[in-house]
């Protein structure tokens, strides 16, 4: 069965908490921490869910806001129910099986045609 795994980073919560209005305050912590980035990738840090991050953003910016990984990330996981795909149509375009009949075969020889 498959997962759906969801998470969400509370980089802008955390931002609030600490003082910090913009993601351009946080370029001379980062920096500090020897991570350099520019502010729009910052900024799509604070304000998007990153796809990839590199460990040691997520280690710095729990660094800076003195929190723990699972305060700056949380994540839920539920089983994805898959539905059954119809191979042709909705169902109804199928005749019943009380509707065929069946028909005699013939064998024939060879000759006789």
């Amino acid at each position: 069965m498959k997962r759906r795994i969801e998470y969400r980073f509370h980089v802008r919560e955390l931002m609030a908490r600490a003082g910090i209005r913009t993601s351009r305050e946080l370029v001379e912590p980062l920096r500090d921490r020897g991570i350099t980035l520019s502010e729009s990738q910052i900024n799509r840090i604070v304000a998007h869910n990153p796809d990839r991050i590199a460990f040691q953003v997520l280690v710095a910016l729990c660094d800076i806001f003195g929190v723990e990984m699972n305060q700056l990330v949380t994540y839920t996981s539920a089983d994805v129910k898959t539905q059954r795909r119809k191979v042709a149509g909705d169902g109804t375009d199928v005749p019943l099986l009380e509707a065929y009949r069946p028909v005699r075969a013939r064998i024939r020889r060879p000759e006789d045609d």
